[in-house]
C-alpha cells in the first residue's frame, strides 16, 4: 500500500469523523421543549405554593397527583392505547427534572408510577394486565407501587424473604415489604416474592397485589429525613390469596423483571436527582445576584463565582448522562450501564450542589423560608433508593471489567 493510498484512507477518514460531530445535536425539539415548559409552568404554578407546608407535615398531595394525571404526567411513555400519553424517555426525564427542580416529593410519586409500574406492566404484562390495569394507572385514576426491599433484602435482591407458595390457581403471599414509595395511597402493588428457594434468583415471581385483598396490611407512615411529602410504608402480607392470572411473566421470571423494570427507573431518579442539583443552584445563582458583602453582590466575590462555576459544570455533566440514558432507552440499545452511571453521577451531584448552595446562603439557607435546606435532606434518597450509588459501581464496574 503506498503512500498516496494511506493518505486518501485517512482523508476519508478525517471526514467522515467531521460530518459525524458536525451532525451531533443537543439541541430539544420543539415537541421536547413544549413538554419541558408545561411542566416547568406547573412546578412554579402549582407545586411551590405550599411545598414547605407539605415537607413540615409530611403531606401527601392527592390534589396535585389528579392535576398532574389530567395532563398525562402518571403516563408519560405508556402507549395510547393503554391510555397514556406516549412521549419517549427524553420527555420523562424533561417532566422529572422540572417537577424535582421545585418538590422532589411530588416527582417520585410520578416515577415510581412510570419507571417501575406502568413500564413495567406494558413491557411485561399479560394483554389481560394491561388491560384491567395499566390503562387506569396511566391515566391516573389508580396510582402504583413496586415492592421489592424487605428488612432483610434491600441491595441483596435475591435474599427475598417474602413467599408466594403456589396453590393451583392462586398463590398464597407471605412476608414483609419495607420502604415502599406511595405505599399507603396506593390500589396497585407489584410486589417481588420467593416461590422456591432451591432454584435462587430463578425462583421469583412478580404479582399484582391489589389494595382491599383480605391479609394484606399496610403499617405507618414513615418519619423520614427528606421527600417527606411522598407517603412511604411498611407493607405486611398474611396469607394473602393472588389468582394466578397475576403473575407478571413466565414462572421464575421475577428477578429478572425486577432488575430490567429497576434499570429504566434508575433513569428517572438520575432526572429527579439532575432537578434538584438544578434547583438549588438556580436559587444559589439568584441570591448570589441580590445578597450584598463588602460593598457587592456576593457573586463578584471568586469565592461565591467559582462556587457557582463548579456547581455549573457538575451539573451540566450529569445533565449529558441522563440524556444519554434516555436517549439509549429510546433508541432501544442496552441501557444497564448508561443508567446506572446516570444514577451514580447525578446523585453525588445533587448531594453536593445541595450542600453548596446551603452554603452560599450561608444562614438563610439553614431556614425553610429558601427551600435549599429542604433540598439538601431531598437529595441524599437519590444516593439510596432505586440501587445505593454502591450497587451502581458494582453494574458500572461489571459492565467495564468483562470486556
Amino acid at each position: 500500500m503506498n503512500i498516496s493510498h494511506l493518505w486518501s484512507i485517512f482523508e476519508f477518514l478525517f471526514y467522515e469523523s467531521f460530518n459525524c460531530i458536525l451532525h451531533m445535536d443537543f439541541s430539544l425539539s420543539e415537541e421536547h421543549l413544549m413538554i419541558r415548559d408545561a411542566a416547568r409552568d406547573f412546578a412554579n404554578t402549582e407545586l411551590l405554593p405550599g411545598v414547605i407546608e407539605r415537607d413540615e407535615k409530611q403531606e401527601f398531595p392527592d390534589e396535585l397527583v389528579r392535576k398532574m394525571s389530567e395532563l398525562g404526567f402518571m403516563g408519560i411513555m405508556v402507549d395510547p392505547q393503554y391510555g397514556g400519553s406516549g412521549m419517549d424517555t427524553i420527555s420523562y426525564v424533561l417532566i422529572m427534572e422540572e417537577l424535582s427542580k421545585i418538590d422532589a416529593s411530588a416527582s417520585v410519586i410520578v416515577s415510581v408510577n412510570n419507571s417501575l409500574v406502568c413500564y413495567g406492566l406494558q413491557a411485561f404484562g399479560s394483554d389481560l394486565q394491561k388491560e384491567k390495569y395499566l390503562t387506569k394507572l396511566a391515566a391516573g385514576e389508580l396510582i402504583g407501587a413496586f415492592c421489592l426491599s424487605e428488612p432483610e433484602a434491600g441491595s441483596d435482591a435475591t435474599s427475598q424473604k417474602t413467599t408466594a407458595i403456589d396453590h393451583g390457581d392462586h398463590y398464597i403471599l407471605n412476608g414483609t415489604k419495607n420502604w415502599i414509595t406511595n405505599g399507603g395511597r396506593s390500589d396497585i402493588y407489584l410486589v417481588i416474592a420467593q416461590t422456591d428457594r432451591d432454584k435462587g434468583h430463578k425462583g421469583i415471581n412478580a404479582f399484582i397485589v391489589e389494595k382491599g385483598m383480605p391479609g394484606f396490611d399496610i403499617g405507618p407512615k414513615e418519619d423520614k429525613l427528606g421527600i417527606r411529602g411522598s407517603d412511604t410504608h411498611t407493607l405486611q402480607f398474611n396469607d394473602v390469596k393472588v389468582p394466578k392470572e397475576n403473575r407478571i411473566g413466565e414462572d421464575g421470571f421475577g428477578f429478572k423483571f425486577a432488575m430490567k423494570t429497576l434499570s429504566g427507573g434508575r433513569i428517572g431518579i438520575a432526572a429527579q436527582a439532575l432537578g434538584i442539583a438544578s434547583g438549588a443552584f438556580e436559587i444559589a445563582k439568584k441570591y448570589s445576584k441580590e445578597r450584598k458583602a463588602f460593598g457587592t453582590e456576593i457573586c463578584n466575590h471568586q469565592a461565591i463565582a467559582f462556587k457557582l462555576a463548579d456547581m455549573h459544570t457538575e451539573i451540566e455533566a450529569a445533565r449529558h448522562l441522563v440524556m444519554k440514558a434516555a436517549w439509549d432507552k429510546d433508541q432501544g440499545n442496552n441501557y444497564d450501564l448508561s443508567s446506572a452511571m446516570a444514577k451514580l453521577y447525578a446523585s453525588k451531584v445533587a448531594m453536593e450542589q445541595t450542600v453548596e448552595a446551603v452554603q452560599i446562603l450561608g444562614g438563610n439557607g439553614f431556614v425553610k423560608e429558601y427551600h435549599v435546606e429542604r433540598m439538601m435532606r431531598d437529595a441524599k434518597i437519590t444516593q439510596i433508593y432505586e440501587g445505593t450509588s454502591e450497587i451502581q459501581k458494582i453494574v458500572i464496574s461489571r459492565s467495564v471489567l468483562k470486556d
